[in-house]
């Protein structure tokens, strides 16, 4: 287990730390990580024209898209929060709006409870362990997506949705290598929301691939095409061929919860001994993380899974966004950071930490205390089949409850 100090400049503990553990050349995103960062974006928050214009992809000035993402997928913005906040929003804008979140939190209540069979296909069969590169940089259109890509690590849904459909549905490559790719740069790359997305644009989820083709870039990006050097042979002038993917044979879990309370995690803190540290998962780093009010008085420990970034080889912009949320919680709280084995931690030290609804926590053994997750919505034991039908049950429960 190394130590890693969080007094010096981000970059040089990327550089002199993490030699090895990400792809790509060192590079920071303009979009800061920690909890001031995180207040300040809800501070100045204004959703007005958000249904308009969240799909805007340029001139970025015109973009309607928030940028919380990275804030919301950590848990530095819980959903809660967040749907609080924009509730004197235009009408149309804050519906429009709050289902975004809702959507996240389908995303989350599905991997929570299906896990690693989120990687396979879901309900119709989709190409999706074909190697290759699926993005054609030639097209202006594709560079500067995955130039915003590899430079800030965000994208908006509707660039998202082009780079997916361009991979899979155009050029027959694995949704599945496709992902894997955009997961290593987004800032708020997340297992249930990036696989989600990925399975619902190329039709593994609805059977209806969604087609990719230059009147989306003319209407979202206006200009970009004139620019383009390949603007009088455009390999998206029409629409793809429609195509129906074969459905799959249906999964009962999808449809019925066989274990609903595997799947909440603990509805009440689970005290086993006292703790002497407060942990941090990705899953949870804002100041609102459960286990860490509990524990005021306590010294907050986050580890780097050093065998899990070999494997992933993440940007260095994700590391980047993690070391910047540590050391702006290190002006509150004392904080510790190492590289190592988090599980191999738990195992030597007392700790308090939030339950995080993915399969990787159930490598976490001798906890001291487990603390609640902080659902937006509690799971329910129906349907994940849809959106649809998740929150038409949702919503029903909801009212009865």
């Amino acid at each position: 287990m190394k130590r890693i100090e969080l007094n010096s400049q981000v970059s040089q503990i990327i550089e002199t730390e993490f030699g090895g553990l990400y792809s790509g050349p060192l590079v920071i995103s303009s979009i800061a990580g920690g909890q001031q960062a995180a207040n300040r974006a809800l501070e100045n928050l204004d959703i007005t024209r958000y249904a308009e214009q969240r799909s805007e992809v340029e001139p970025r000035d015109k973009r309607g898209a928030t940028v919380l993402s990275p804030y919301i997928r950590h848990n530095l913005l819980t959903l809660s929060q967040v749907f609080k906040a924009v509730k004197d929003a235009p009408y149309k804008d804050r519906e429009k709006f709050r289902d975004e979140l809702f959507w996240q939190e389908y995303a989350r209540h599905l991997y929570a409870r299906i896990g690693v069979q989120l990687f396979e296909n879901l309900r119709f069969e989709a190409t999706w362990n074909t190697p290759g590169d699926g993005w054609n940089r030639e097209m202006l259109c594709v560079d500067r997506v995955v130039s915003e890509l590899e430079s800030d690590g965000w994208l908006v849904n509707q660039s998202r949705m082009w780079m997916a459909s361009h991979w899979t549905v155009r050029n027959e490559m694995g949704w599945l290598h496709g992902q894997e790719r955009m997961f290593r740069e987004l800032l708020d790359g997340s297992r249930a929301a990036n696989l989600l997305g990925w399975q619902w644009t190329v039709g593994a989820g609805t059977g209806k691939p969604y087609g990719f083709a230059r009147w989306q870039v003319e209407k979202r990006a206006p200009g970009i095409c004139f620019k383009c050097p390949l603007k009088k042979n455009c390999p998206i002038q029409e629409f793809p061929d429609e195509i129906t993917p074969v459905q799959l044979q249906k999964n009962p879990v999808l449809d019925s919860d066989p274990d609903l309370g595997r799947t909440i995690g603990p509805v009440q803190v689970v005290e086993n001994k006292k703790p002497d540290f407060v942990l941090l998962t990705i899953e949870s780093l804002g100041d609102s993380d459960p286990a860490l009010q509990a524990h005021p008085e306590l010294p907050v420990v986050f580890v780097f899974n050093e065998d899990a970034l070999k494997k992933l080889q993440l940007s260095s912009k994700r590391i980047a966004f993690y070391l910047q949320t540590l050391q702006d919680l290190a002006q509150r709280r004392r904080v510790e950071a190492f590289l190592g084995s988090p599980y191999q931690f738990t195992q030597e030290n007392k700790v308090a930490v939030t339950y995080a609804p993915v399969p990787s926590f159930q490598n976490f053994t001798d906890l001291a205390e487990i603390h609640p997750y902080p659902w937006f919505r509690k799971p329910h034991a129906g349907s994940v089949r849809s959106f649809t039908s998740w929150r038409q049950k949702l919503d029903s429960g909801h009212k009865s409850a």
